[in-house]
């Protein structure tokens, strides 16, 4: 365990043999703080070239929630300082490439809310397993800045170009029974049995042939890959409104609890 020690903000144990459990644990619903998104960022490279790891669990900790996505905090650096943004919007593009990139297979675990920068884990997953009750949205049109992070280069190819402008246009809340109707999860199950699902199939997967699976994934990868500028020209629209008028509005329409009123 100690190569993961430099990820302090990630608790990370080993709940089966072959399997790396990252838990996301912090208040208001496991928000992504600026040192937790730093560590999801990087975490990947250090599992890619871990031999003692043959499949990753990402789950966030309890039962009430997977991850809000960005802290307050976080949205208000990268707002109203230039170097925080600059800084932020770089991890936003490593934690897209590293977890493309980590031939590792990766499950997700999803009960309760998943938005953010922790949607964007729990969807570039290889197999994602949510909740009946899960509560999946991107949330960036409603915060007032352009739908960056994973959402252009992973939710057309998962659910399809209609359901995928559907739901970044709208930010209408999708459960996971839902979710997987419309093919942007792998599995949904009820959500007192998502965790032991969901640790079942990173078990069965650290038990077949490694290089196998490390191959299949990298070549299903290349469909990302091919869209990478689809990605980049995302990530840049999202982090150019973080310096515009209407995210201030959707922040204070969030911390509000109410809808925003853009000009």
């Amino acid at each position: 365990m100690n190569s993961y020690a430099r990820f302090p903000t990630l608790t990370i144990d080993r709940p089966a043999d072959g399997v790396l459990r990252i838990v996301l644990d912090g208040p208001d619903l496991h928000a992504v703080t600026a040192e937790m998104h730093r560590d999801l960022a990087v975490v990947w490279t250090a599992i890619d070239r871990d031999d003692t790891v043959r499949a990753v669990l990402v789950r966030g900790a309890g039962e009430r929630a997977f991850s809000a996505g960005g802290s307050f905090a976080l949205v208000e650096s990268i707002i109203e300082d230039w170097r925080a943004r600059t800084r932020v919007m770089r991890e936003a593009r490593e934690l897209v490439r590293n977890i493309v990139e980590c031939e590792v297979p990766i499950v997700s675990a999803i009960n309760g809310p998943a938005a953010g920068a922790g949607l964007v884990v729990a969807l570039l997953a290889d197999v994602s397993v949510a909740g009946r009750r899960a509560k999946i949205v991107d949330g960036h049109v409603r915060l007032g800045v352009a739908a960056g992070d994973h959402a252009a280069i992973c939710w057309p190819l998962l659910c399809g170009m209609a359901k995928a402008k559907y739901h970044l246009l709208t930010n209408e809340v999708l459960t996971g029974e839902e979710a997987e109707r419309i093919g942007l999860v792998s599995v949904c199950v009820d959500d007192a049995e998502v965790q032991d699902r969901a640790l079942e199939i990173a078990t069965r997967l650290a038990a077949g042939s490694p290089s196998a699976l490390r191959w299949t994934k990298r070549a299903l990868n290349n469909w990302y890959r091919q869209a990478w500028p689809l990605f980049e020209s995302s990530l840049g629209m999202e982090f150019h409104g973080f310096g515009g008028p209407d995210v201030v509005e959707g922040l204070a329409a969030h911390r509000e609890k109410r809808a925003p009123r853009f000009a």
